[in-house]
């Protein structure tokens, strides 16, 4: 079975008190995970050490950075490396979210030096894709997905992508309170999977965790997640609140 998993992104949301609450919260639900059924939690950079020392001793919850630089090190003020993140024992990253790529220009060939970096140390890359309002509007989807993911991840080879998650959020429905409807969820990461399995052949596709990212909650989780081809969700808003994210780790298939 496939690792199905409840990714929380907190973006930049929280003060350190509010987020080792948040965590406190969620911990106490004391959720059934196992290897194939996990929860990781995307935190700003500052909140790192604090919540791998809230989750220390906890199986199968991990923490993830929201980002890496494409440098192992160097004169780049501000940023922050992989080799930084593994030094923490950091096991996941998010790469690639539509707010950088909008917000900070990430272009695909940027993502792939990062996808590189990241894998060189071991860190499971949570590579983002998905398309606009206008591109969604115009039917050109699948072209537009199609391109990022050759763009940044088919230089990699069959072993390399196993180690990749991917999660397909549509831009026009992240926080915007628009969800595309389960039908619609399914028929992208269906294409998704198809489009890797073209690439690399159906045993491999078969393998990669393929996350949902368009304003999830408790109230569609379920609904998601039960198509066969989504694995989990990469959620935003409904992450900050313990009950709502609560409701989602306990949506994931079993």
């Amino acid at each position: 079975m496939r690792k199905q998993i409840a990714a929380a992104n907190w973006k930049m949301n929280l003060t350190a008190q509010q987020g080792e609450q948040l965590l406190n919260d969620i911990l106490s639900a004391e959720h059934t995970l196992n290897v194939n059924r996990i929860a990781v939690f995307a935190v700003p950079f500052p909140y790192l050490a604090m919540a791998q020392q809230q989750l220390a001793g906890w199986e199968h919850m991990y923490v993830s950075a929201q980002n890496c630089y494409s440098k192992k090190s160097g004169a780049y003020t501000g940023e922050v490396s992989v080799e930084m993140l593994q030094s923490l024992g950091i096991k996941y990253v998010v790469l690639g979210h539509s707010e950088r790529r909008e917000y900070f220009n990430e272009s695909n060939q940027f993502l792939a030096d990062k996808l590189n970096i990241c894998l060189e140390y071991n860190i499971a890359p949570i590579f983002c894709c998905g398309e606009p309002l206008e591109i969604r509007e115009a039917g050109s989807q699948n072209d537009f997905v199609g391109r990022q993911l050759k763009e940044s991840l088919y230089h990699l080879s069959a072993e390399q992508l196993k180690n990749v998650i991917i999660a397909y959020e549509p831009i026009w429905a992240i926080g915007t309170g628009k969800t595309a409807s389960s039908e619609q969820a399914q028929e992208m990461h269906a294409f998704i999977r198809a489009a890797l399995a073209a690439q690399y052949g159906n045993d491999v596709a078969e393998e990669i965790t393929i996350l949902y990212g368009g304003s999830v909650k408790a109230g569609n989780a379920a609904e998601l997640f039960s198509q066969p081809d989504v694995d989990g969700g990469l959620v935003g808003g409904a992450s900050l609140v313990a009950a709502e994210f609560n409701a989602i780790i306990d949506a994931l298939k079993k």
